[in-house]
């Protein structure tokens, strides 16, 4: 199969991943099949030697030294290294070896290098953001002043665009290590211990010797062959053997994708596989973008989004009033099983003031079945907020298309931290799933050819989203009782702009980004679209031009002839007389608002509601006969019926309403 992606004009090349399983597999020699388990044993059996080999290898390299070295980027003689991991460790001299006895080949060392080789360059970024940290220590480590904030940043690389929020986590984790050890660490090797190498195969650092893929006539499906051992502990070649397992594809991998060799994981007793694959998208433009989709963050409202157009005149008007995605309910979940996580964190941290180290305490048994709670609690969080992200991002991307925009304006957030509540309160606020959302919504719109830019958050909310005069907050007209300030209205009397919040804020955002869109640079980060400022001369341009011109009250003259009116207009109701009561389950319709359908209302309509009846009023307003009900008109209010309150028909003879 061709390793080479063939690609049109306007594409561009994408590199995915999508998970699969391996439910069984076929040793080629001997034609056994193996079930699930025991292919599960034998993928374990070489994660364990990989896993022991890389985890010895950043034991010995978890250095500052060797670690400047590796991500310097040149070897002993001034060449540049590879950028394979396992060939970059190679050149700088630093094997692996197996345990004594065990017999491995080159590529089972090259996957230990691979995964130790990229734990080593990832650390780079958190050792320098230490370093200046630790060398610009604040005299109050909780509150900076402007001046120790600058600093800060100048010290740490690429300091100027970096979210606070990073700076003051690390600085929390130096103040926790001051607690213990009484000094400032020196740097973030004596802060972290080393990690230990990771419980799978990185089968991407192999070649055809070790593992292979390749599609077979069924597009749906692939067929990965790799060698495994037969015992933990392999003591020569021969206890290696091929294993072919096919893979059925997810629907996500298009058919003309070309396929990697994909990483391996033991999980709950099944092969994980991590499938890589290549495809050809439409390329993402960074400017040039006539229609966009602003996005909001809110806190009940998770996501509220509508699309603008950039007229040829450089006019900015919406098109519609824009949706909302909303996600109480499993918010509230959310937020219910993180007060449970801090109820066991806190119990434990109780368990353990009282056992003082004691292994041996009482407590030790209740403080292991504390900790198994706390990570099953953990992980339905984890699984809750990769559910919330994924159908937030869905929904953001498909509102995108249906508008037909090619760029997504979201609210930058990175610059924001919850401040001004407590230490814990602004805990949980930061806890938001916004981060995984973004990630998410650049995966998704990457298939489409849709750009995700990340506009400054200042003044969205603020200001008119059509003259740009500071708001005024209130409480919503339509819920006069709900808590907070969600409706806006802009007192410049030449404008009169009032709505949600929320809707004003992503039109200014998705304007902010039409008139910014040649600021927008890539991240080198992780190559994420940002416009990192805002000008003020093209900020005048980003206000929304209203769809359709405001007509004046005053005027009340004629634009028109007056329609034509009937010499006999039809009766409001007919004049044939009708029935008392039903006489059947069919027939004419009774007079009144009795049913046509049954006889008798329901037993629930008997016992809590009658022809009055509404929902209980939350305001001092009771109306008649206002009590608790049941069935559809729980929230409406019926006059009498007409058999109550004998009426003399004076309107039969009026013309129609209508």
């Amino acid at each position: 199969m061709s390793r080479k992606l063939p690609l049109g004009e306007g594409e561009t090349a994408r590199t995915a991943c999508a998970r699969g399983s391996l439910r069984a597999g076929v040793v080629e020699k001997t034609g056994e099949v193996l079930p699930t388990a025991a292919l599960t044993q034998r993928v374990g059996w070489a994660a364990d030697l990989v896993n022991g080999m890389a985890t010895e290898l950043l034991a010995t390299h978890w250095n500052d030294a060797d670690v400047d070295r590796l991500a310097s980027g040149v070897d002993a003689g001034g060449q540049s290294l590879p950028s394979n991991a396992w060939m970059a460790l190679r050149r700088l001299g630093w094997a692996a070896a197996p345990a004594a006895g065990i017999r491995v080949n080159d590529r089972i060392v090259r996957m230990a290098q691979e995964q130790a080789g990229r734990t080593l360059r990832s650390v780079k970024w958190r050792t320098d953001l230490t370093a200046g940290v630790i060398k610009t220590w604040p005299a109050e480590p909780g509150r900076r002043t402007p001046g120790e904030w600058d600093a800060v940043r100048e010290a740490v690389p690429d300091g100027r665009h970096l979210p606070p929020s990073v700076i003051n986590s690390r600085t929390r984790q130096v103040v926790a290590y001051v607690k213990r050890h009484g000094r400032r660490p020196a740097d973030v090797f004596e802060l972290e211990a080393a990690p230990h190498g990771a419980r799978m195969l990185l089968l991407s650092a192999c070649d055809g010797q070790q593992a292979s893929i390749a599609r077979g006539d069924d597009t749906g499906r692939a067929l990965l062959r790799l060698q495994l051992p037969v015992r933990p502990d392999p003591r020569s070649y021969q206890d290696w053997a091929w294993v072919a397992c096919p893979i059925t594809l997810p629907p996500t991998i298009p058919p003309g994708a070309v396929l990697h060799l994909p990483t391996l994981r033991v999980h709950q007793g099944r092969v994980r596989a991590d499938l890589a694959y290549t495809h050809a998208v439409p390329t993402a433009r960074r400017s040039g973008h006539a229609v966009a989709l602003g996005v909001d963050w809110g806190l009940n409202t998770l996501l509220s989004a509508g699309a603008v157009r950039l007229h040829d005149n450089g006019k900015i008007s919406a098109l519609g009033a824009g949706s909302m995605f909303r996600a109480a309910g499993v918010l509230a979940k959310q937020h219910r099983l993180r007060r449970e996580s801090e109820h066991l964190h806190a119990k434990t941290g109780h368990y353990e003031r009282l056992m003082a180290g004691d292994a041996q305490h009482p407590l030790t048994g209740r403080q292991h079945v504390l900790a198994e709670e706390i990570r099953y609690v953990s992980g339905r969080r984890s699984n809750l907020n990769d559910a919330l992200a994924w159908a937030a991002a869905r929904w953001a991307v498909d509102q995108a298309i249906t508008a037909g925009a090619s760029v997504i304006y979201v609210e930058d957030l990175r610059s924001m931290e919850a401040r001004g509540m407590s230490r814990t309160l602004n805990t949980r606020l930061s806890q938001q799933v916004r981060g995984k959302v973004v990630e998410r919504m650049r995966h998704l719109a990457a298939e489409t050819g849709i750009a995700v830019v990340a506009v400054p958050a200042r003044g969205t909310s603020r200001h008119c989203p059509r003259c740009l005069v500071p708001l005024r907050h209130r409480k919503a007209p339509d819920r006069p009782t709900a808590p907070g300030w969600k409706w806006a209205i802009c007192p410049n009397p030449d404008c009169g702009w009032q709505g949600d919040r929320d809707t004003g804020a992503w039109q200014r955002i998705a304007a902010r980004g039409l008139t910014h869109q040649t600021k927008t640079v890539v991240d080198r980060t992780d190559g994420s679209m940002v416009i990192r400022s805002v000008v003020d001369e093209l900020e005048t341009k980003a206000v929304v031009t209203p769809t359709t011109t405001k007509t004046s009250r005053r005027d009340r003259s004629k634009t028109g002839p007056t329609r034509p009116r009937s010499t006999r207009p039809a009766p409001r109701r007919r004049r044939a007389p009708s029935p008392t009561g039903p006489s059947g389950p069919a027939g004419k319709r009774p007079e009144g608002h009795a049913s046509t359908g049954r006889r008798w209302l329901p037993r629930a309509a008997h016992r809590h509601q009658g022809v009055t009846t509404i929902s209980t009023p939350t305001t001092g307003h009771r109306p008649r006969g206002a009590a608790l009900g049941a069935g559809f008109h729980l929230h409406a209010h019926a006059t009498p019926p007409r058999w109550a309150h004998s009426m003399p028909d004076a309107t039969s003879c009026m013309g129609s309403l209508n």
